[in-house]
């Protein structure tokens, strides 16, 4: 159906993914402290305040025991914090691990870890690989039912060399062993492709046909957030004519959780 490319997707294609995954990972990742923004009082001698998110950025003010903060926003294990003054610097996670609030009770400040992929609510990944020979780039946004069953919905462009296509497809996906670190799972799906021709020379009609596919895979948990994916599937066209067509399609990407 498609023909392959001579020329591979470029080697720096899953570094790319993988940034850009990260920008869109960062708003997530801190627009629960945005919207929280608790109000905490410092229970350890002093806490330094830094001008970025790590120890090689200066420290430009000292917040002493018993004064309070603000906790702005979080970047990896640190947070940006207003004092009641004004003052707003970066300081460590380890070093207001033992904050309280304002009735005296402890903050929680743990890490983003392992456990919270278990608690998912939301998915989405990119991802690029090869469908029957020809290059596929990939997308997908997934919601948990359970912990053992989510609903993914993904879209797909394949680069043919005299042919290109779209995919669109809705999933259902079961994970048996969600506990695991590197966790398997199962996933059967159907949806639609477009198979849009390359020639000039003689004007050939876009084609639409109907697509279903059985697959599996794997999630293998990074850190923070981050998990690496690997998939295969096995697509079955079904076409307008009688001769169905099976194709092949493998991919490795990443993707984050919420």
């Amino acid at each position: 159906m498609i023909k392959p490319r001579r020329k591979r997707m470029p080697g720096k294609l899953i570094q790319r993914l993988l940034l850009c995954a990260s920008a869109i990972a960062a708003p997530i990742s801190h627009a629960w402290w945005e919207s929280y923004q608790p109000e905490v009082v410092v229970a350890d001698p002093y806490v330094e305040m830094h001008t970025g998110p790590g120890r090689g950025y200066p420290i430009h003010h000292v917040v002493g025991q018993g004064d309070s903060v603000t906790v702005l926003k979080r970047k990896t294990s640190w947070y940006r914090v207003r004092t009641a003054r004004g003052k707003e610097g970066w300081v460590n996670r380890d070093s207001i691990r033992d904050t309280l609030d304002l009735d005296g009770q402890p903050v929680q400040m743990d890490a983003i870890g392992f456990s919270d992929y278990g608690r998912r609510d939301w998915e989405f990944g990119m991802s690029t690989g090869d469908f029957g020979g020809a290059a596929s780039i990939s997308g997908y946004l997934g919601y948990s039912l359970t912990r053992n069953i989510s609903l993914q919905v993904e879209g797909s462009q394949i680069l043919g060399d005299f042919s290109d296509g779209y995919m669109g497809s809705a999933n259902i996906v079961m994970h048996p062993f969600p506990q695991w670190r590197v966790s398997p799972f199962f996933t059967i799906g159907s949806g639609i492709i477009t198979i849009k021709p390359q020639s000039t020379i003689v004007q050939a009609e876009d084609r639409t046909d109907e697509i279903v596919h059985a697959g599996l895979g794997a999630n293998a948990y990074l850190s923070d957030r981050f998990l690496l994916r690997v998939e295969y599937k096995r697509h079955t066209v079904l076409t307008s004519r009688d001769d169905n067509e099976e194709i092949n399609q493998w991919k490795v990407g990443f993707s984050i959780f919420m």
